[in-house]
């Protein structure tokens, strides 16, 4: 077998000794503790990660796009929920398709989207969560209102009410463990207020869903939520590590670099720039590090800045690197890092197995 570090640069590495770890571990933690997991898919955008992810224990996928639920239900799988309100008609007349050939479930905030879906749904019954808002203020109504909204909703008489989701993207803007504890709280509390809402005018919530990694340890024992929708745990990336959620051994996703140049004693110049990195520091405008990424096995280093195909590292005290050697270094943000390639090279203990399709990045037809 050929060694990754015999391989063109950049490449983008998976793993699978870790990932497949990563996949079981979050299985068990979900059966152990009575919850449903339905993965996020838009990190990998993988059928084949799904299918380990499946094979592993999740019940069904979320889904951030249409592109990757349309090749979710293509390769066989027949659960589905979206993350986000629909108000494009093209895009609604797609998942009406789907509809028709797997389960799907819709998500609203809002009675507007819900009746353009309604209205090109020709009779095709659907089931949708009432999207409450926990804390991120980005989509969902306050618990308070969850009621309220079913009650506006139960006109469309295609729609089933299913249940509540949540999604907690505010522990990003945090920057230890015990303030991610503090949003888990808040995200289970705002869980079961919605609930007791619902519950008071006559409505059962069959799922009540919630999915963000950083809280997800933390949001187990809450009773009052039954089914889980993390994402970025299939990999993790520096920003989990910045977050204290796992070490660095734990990130299964990097980009394989080379040193091209080395302009003088503390800086080298490698092939790697923000089209395979990205230029995330941390999300929702907070910037939890200082670097483009975690170069493995080199803590001297500081991926400093990036152009669009090379980057600058800087060293902190001395490097033995030169030029023509090659680097690991584990993306800020794994999730975006995925979307720009086409495939991820597997490998176990530094040997290639194969490749991983990229597949579920976007394509539609055009009509």
């Amino acid at each position: 077998m050929k060694s990754i570090y015999d391989l063109p640069t950049p490449a983008f590495l998976a793993d699978v000794d870790v990932m497949v770890e990563n996949i079981k571990e979050m299985a068990k933690l979900c059966e152990q503790h009575g919850k449903e997991l339905w993965p996020m898919v838009k990190t990998h955008k993988s059928v084949a990660i799904a299918k380990l992810q499946h094979e592993h224990g999740a019940k069904g996928f979320l889904v951030g796009t249409i592109c990757e639920a349309e090749r979710l239900v293509e390769n066989g799988f027949e659960k589905i929920m979206l993350a986000y309100p629909l108000a494009n008609p093209r895009n609604i007349e797609r998942v009406i398709s789907l509809a028709k050939k797997a389960q799907i479930i819709l998500c609203f905030d809002n009675c507007d989207s819900a009746e353009m879906v309604n209205k090109l749904s020709k009779g095709t019954i659907l089931e949708y969560l009432v999207k409450i808002d926990s804390g991120l203020h980005r989509f969902g109504v306050p618990p308070y209102e969850s009621a309220n909204l079913v009650d506006r909703l139960h006109r469309f008489r295609n729609f089933f009410f299913r249940g509540i989701a949540t999604h907690p993207g505010h522990a990003y803007t945090k920057r230890d463990i015990e303030e991610l504890k503090e949003v888990a709280k808040q995200e289970c509390r705002s869980m079961a207020d919605a609930r007791e809402n619902l519950q008071a005018s006559g409505y059962e919530p069959q799922t009540v869903a919630t999915g963000c990694t950083p809280t997800v340890r933390f949001i187990l024992s809450c009773t009052d939520v039954n089914t889980l929708r993390p994402g970025n745990y299939v990999f993790y990336d520096a920003t989990q590590v910045a977050l204290g959620v796992v070490s660095v051994e734990r990130c299964a996703l990097t980009v394989l670099g080379t040193i091209l140049s080395h302009p003088c004693e503390d800086l080298y110049i490698i092939d790697v720039g923000s089209k395979s990195l990205g230029l995330d520091k941390g999300a929702h405008g907070v910037a939890l590090m200082n670097s483009y990424g975690i170069v493995k096995d080199h803590p001297e280093l500081v991926v400093e800045s990036l152009s669009e195909e090379v980057g600058k590292i800087r060293t902190v005290g001395k490097s033995s690197l030169k030029i023509g050697d090659k680097v690991q270094i584990i993306p800020n943000h794994a999730c975006s890092c995925v979307n720009m390639t086409s495939f991820l090279i597997a490998h176990s203990k530094d040997l290639v197995q194969g490749l991983i399709s990229v597949d579920a990045r976007g394509s539609f037809e055009l009509i």
